[in-house]
């Protein structure tokens, strides 16, 4: 069986690949091998996969639900405490210049070593 010429084809074409597998498989399509029905008996011999139960994706989406509901009705008084204490915390500190440099600084090297070690290459 000699190989057919097949058509040029641009490869600039927003749809190249679809042409190319269609050729890769007309190229092929005369290679299957027969198994005698092996893979037929694998397939029937397979447990079948265990069923999930019906009622088990609408409880999963009430609890999502609920959690969510939780967290909203909690998140506004939770966000005025925290706000409220760190107001306090900073309001009765006096802070100098060097004091806000070591901040920044502190900061940029936490972010920097963090960025080196999830860029890091083995």
């Amino acid at each position: 069986m000699s190989p057919q010429p097949h058509p040029p084809m641009s490869l600039d074409a927003p749809d190249w690949l679809d042409p190319l597998l269609a050729r890769e498989a007309a190229d092929h399509a005369g290679d299957y091998i027969s198994d005698d029905g092996f893979t037929t008996r694998v397939m029937r011999m397979l447990p079948m996969p265990d069923a999930l139960p019906a009622w088990r994706q609408p409880a999963v989406a009430a609890l999502w639900l609920i959690a969510a509901a939780l967290l909203a009705i909690t998140l506004a008084g939770t966000v005025q405490e925290v706000s409220r204490e760190a107001f306090e915390l900073f309001a009765a500190r006096t802070f100098s210049l060097s004091t806000v440099a070591f901040v920044l600084a502190a900061i940029g090297i936490a972010t920097w070593t963090g960025a080196a070690v999830a860029l890091h290459q083995d």
